[in-house]
């Protein structure tokens, strides 16, 4: 199994309420599931391939649970990669040089027979940890906004935190309200206005998630 890992950051929107009940082991509010997941890779290899400084992003849409599978996905790559560092991506988000579950790639890959062509695209992640308001850019394909959850009340910023010991996707995430638009891509986002986001440290490998001591 060909070494590797990426250290970064990720900002996720999917069709579910805040919170997402995927994340307590319930079924998808609306039954489906559609998501964008966008990062960035402040240091990162995959065997000798430097991976520093790159994004990607990834959309993924299943007609029911992700469980239960028959799922699409679309892979879109910095387009400042080589041939090389694309190649490494895929790899990576397609779950391959990976234990079994081990990774989100890893599961959301095998639950989604259905692959679109790789595309490419100028790709940012910003995110203000004080405000909670951040965006991810996927070139003209694809824009994800979140910001934080209102509180019912007040509407006043709710934070909200989720740690999952033994997730296959971060160790802890902030939970947030977010927002994404599709545009010339083969899957297209039409649910996810004011729905679950998250914005996560990633620490991954081949193995699985690094976990602080």
């Amino acid at each position: 199994m060909k070494d590797w890992a990426i250290h970064g950051q990720e900002i996720g929107n999917c069709n579910c309420n805040p919170g997402c009940p995927c994340q307590f082991s319930q079924l998808p509010t609306g039954g489906s599931c559609e998501a964008l997941l966008t990062f960035r890779i402040d240091t990162g290899h995959y065997g000798d391939v430097k991976l520093d400084g790159l994004h990607a992003a990834c959309l993924y849409k299943w007609p029911g649970p992700v469980h239960e599978g028959n799922g699409q996905m679309q892979m879109i790559i910095d387009e400042s990669a080589t041939a090389e560092q694309r190649a490494a991506l895929e790899a990576i988000m397609t779950g391959e040089d990976t234990v079994e579950f081990g990774t989100m790639f890893y599961v959301f890959s095998l639950m989604s027979p259905t692959r679109h062509e790789t595309l490419t695209a100028d790709i940012s992640l910003d995110y203000d940890a004080d405000t909670g308001i951040g965006t991810a850019r996927v070139g003209d394909l694809a824009q994800t906004s979140v910001k934080p959850i209102p509180n019912i009340v007040s509407g006043e910023p709710h934070v909200v935190k989720i740690s999952l010991p033994d997730g296959f996707e971060f160790a802890e995430a902030t939970m947030a309200c977010g927002s994404t638009i599709t545009q010339d891509t083969a899957i297209r986002l039409e649910k996810n206005t004011g729905t679950h986001a998250h914005i996560a440290d990633l620490h991954m490998t081949g193995n699985g998630i690094e976990r602080a001591a």
